[in-house]
C-alpha cells in the first residue's frame, strides 16, 4: 500500500500539470495575468509556509518562483499601453521583488506576507477592471444595431 501512495501522488500531481497546461493554452490575455497573479501568490503562500517549517531550500524554490513571476509580469507590461500608470506599476513589481530577493537572503517571513499581500490587491484591482471592460463590452454590443437582411432581423437564413 505505502509504494502505490507515491504513484498516485506522481499520478495526481501530472493531473494538475495537464489541467494548468491546458488552462494557459486556453487564457485570454486578461486570464493570463489573473493566473500569473495566482502563481506569484501561491509561490509567496507556500514560502511562508516552508519558512515556519525551517524548509530553507523549499524557501528559496518558492521564492525564486516568486521572483520569476514579478519578472515575467515587469517584462510583459506594456508601457504604451499602460498610460500613467505603468511607470507606477513598473517601480510597484520591482520593488516586490527587491523584497523577495532580501527577503530570500534574511528569511524574513514579513517581507515575503506583504509581497503576498500586494500581490493579491493587484489581482483584486485587475480582477475588478476586467470585469468592468467586459460589461462595458456586452452593453456596447447590446447598443449596437443588429445587421438588417432583406428588412428582416440579423441572423443566417438556412432555408436559402
Amino acid at each position: 500500500m505505502e509504494e502505490r501512495l507515491p504513484v498516485q501522488e506522481n499520478l495526481r500531481s501530472q493531473a494538475q500539470d495537464a489541467y494548468r497546461l491546458n488552462q494557459i493554452r486556453t487564457a485570454s490575455r486578461e486570464q493570463l495575468l489573473l493566473l500569473t497573479y495566482d502563481i506569484g501568490i501561491r509561490a509567496c503562500g507556500a514560502a511562508e509556509r516552508a519558512m515556519e517549517q525551517s524548509d530553507v531550500e523549499g524557501v528559496n524554490e518558492e521564492l525564486k518562483r516568486a521572483q520569476l513571476v514579478l519578472r515575467e509580469l515587469m517584462v510583459t507590461l506594456r508601457p504604451e499601453l499602460a498610460g500613467e500608470v505603468g511607470p507606477s506599476l513598473m517601480a510597484l513589481y520591482d520593488f516586490m521583488h527587491g523584497q523577495l530577493v532580501a527577503a530570500n537572503v534574511d528569511k524574513d517571513r514579513e517581507k515575503v506576507a506583504t509581497v503576498r499581500q500586494m500581490l493579491e490587491e493587484l489581482r483584486s484591482t485587475w480582477q475588478e477592471a476586467i470585469a468592468k471592460l467586459q460589461a462595458e463590452q456586452v452593453d456596447k454590443n447590446e447598443k449596437e444595431p443588429q445587421p438588417q437582411v432583406q428588412g428582416k432581423p440579423g441572423g443566417f437564413n438556412f432555408a436559402g
